[in-house]
């Protein structure tokens, strides 16, 4: 498949909006906000908005960790390709996420590929204003290192889910994280299987055997779960074996 690359835009008038929604963006973090005021508008100013059509890659694996991101509008698929070929997706991220972080910490190259899952809009920084912004203010720089070793511990349990769960126990447990308080998965059949790395035949047998039994229903607006219990059961390796692999 060929990839759109990521356009660095000059919206004009828009630029102070976007602007300002960066800053709103860095002051809802959980890593960032903890940096001044002063130092939340310095970051903002010193970036640059990039816009995404769905499936752009935004970077590469390979590619310099020269900036962060901060999503302003859409979802940022973090994935990688196994040896045999096969997408790995390792987790998303939507408005207010910042990503790209860990390679620029170290100024190293990227070690995964970033992707538009939607159409995207986000606010680039560089690496030099986030370096000296952490350097200044250190109890960001701590709450940055805890938040990369809660992403470690999360890719780490995708690839072990990978590595040990069944289509059953893998879709289970994509489901449950991907509800949230709604208890709905507003995803079609074909970008669940696509996310997964499944085929669309595969998820859709295996939804309409759980909506028999009453574990989920399906509609127009996705997948709602309504027996999470039945479905953590699954994610927790209850189900081994399935002969829909």
């Amino acid at each position: 498949m060929l990839f759109s690359q990521p356009k660095q835009i000059a919206e004009g008038g828009n630029l102070s909006a976007a602007s300002e929604a960066t800053t709103a963006a860095l002051t809802a973090s959980p890593i960032l906000g903890l940096l001044s005021v002063g130092a939340r508008e310095r970051l903002a100013n010193a970036g640059a908005p990039v816009a995404l059509e769905r499936g752009a890659l935004l970077c590469q694996r390979g590619d310099p960790g020269d900036a962060i991101f901060i999503v302003l509008e859409g979802e940022i698929e973090i994935r990688t390709s196994s040896p045999a070929g096969r997408e790995v997706r390792f987790a998303s991220f939507g408005p207010g996420a910042v990503v790209g972080e860990m390679a620029a910490l170290d100024g190293g190259s990227r070690s995964t590929d970033m992707a538009a899952a939607r159409r995207s809009r986000l606010w680039r920084i560089p690496r030099g204003p986030l370096v000296d912004a952490l350097e200044a203010e250190p109890a960001a720089a701590v709450a940055l290192v805890a938040e990369l070793a809660r992403r470690l511990r999360a890719a780490n349990g995708a690839l072990e889910a990978a590595r040990v769960l069944d289509l059953g126990g893998r879709l289970a447990r994509f489901l449950l994280e991907a509800a949230g308080a709604r208890s709905l998965v507003p995803l079609t059949q074909t970008e669940i299987a696509r996310r997964l790395g499944l085929s669309r035949e595969k998820v859709n047998r295996k939804l309409n055997a759980w909506a028999r039994d009453g574990s989920v229903t399906l509609g127009a607006a996705g997948v709602r779960v309504v027996r999470p219990e039945s479905l953590a059961d699954l994610a927790a390796g209850g189900e081994r074996a399935s002969s829909d692999l």
